[in-house]
């Protein structure tokens, strides 16, 4: 564990280009939900996690279900309960080696001992004892490279029952809510060419010669 203004937390979060919330769903009352509108328009790409949720968008980014293979976070937050966040913690580590590890950010209350112990002896960089967007606020920080919420992809089981898929190209500017039928995956640009999900691979395995994800997704749609 490093300490509030250490170099290497610092410049760890001002070169990330996103930020993945763990815990961040559709209730406004929840501190994890508040934090994006706090964090909305520093650059940052904001990326939301909740199962339970997922399909719905916040300021318009897509809340995911779960972090998927493929995906290399730079920066990731707790706003779990101490036992989710060990069993979250404990998928991370078995996914990535050291090298590949995220700034893993422990919000108050979701800090769990045996964890932390085991990341002091790993030497894995992690904070507790400090809310994020207290310390971004504290440091006047800002993403080096600022991105903006774009549009994102959708894919839902069918409502007519005949085991279709409906893909649909969702806008950021309006926030929905999580979907009616069966979620069957969703995310933004980068997770569709980076995630390893069957659906972005499928999605990708579709690409014409010259033509990009972007307009493919618009075909599809």
């Amino acid at each position: 564990m490093l300490r509030d203004a250490h170099p290497a937390v610092l410049e760890t979060v001002r070169q990330a280009r996103s930020i993945h919330i763990l815990g961040a769903g559709m209730k406004p009352e929840r501190p994890a939900h508040q934090a994006f509108h706090d964090l909305d328009g520093k650059g940052w790409r904001l990326v939301p996690i909740h199962p339970l949720d997922a399909g719905g968008s916040i300021l318009g980014r897509p809340v995911r279900s779960e972090l998927e293979a493929g995906i290399v976070p730079e920066v990731v937050v707790f706003f779990l309960a101490p036992e989710r966040a060990k069993a979250a913690v404990r998928e991370l580590v078995l996914r990535y080696d050291v090298s590949q590890m995220p700034l893993l950010w422990f919000q108050p209350g979701s800090e769990h001992e045996e964890v932390l112990e085991m990341l002091n002896e790993a030497s894995i960089l992690h904070i507790v004892d400090d809310c994020i967007v207290r310390f971004i606020l504290r440091h006047h920080l800002r993403a080096n490279v600022s991105t903006q919420p774009d549009s994102w992809y959708l894919q839902t089981a069918s409502s007519d029952e005949s085991g279709c898929s409906v893909w649909t190209v969702e806008s950021a500017k309006n926030d929905r809510q999580p979907p009616r039928t069966a979620l069957e995956w969703c995310g933004d640009l980068e997770d569709l060419r980076s995630s390893e999900h069957t659906v972005p691979r499928y999605i990708r395995s579709l690409l014409q010669p010259g033509e990009t994800l972007e307009r493919l997704a618009l075909r599809l749609a």
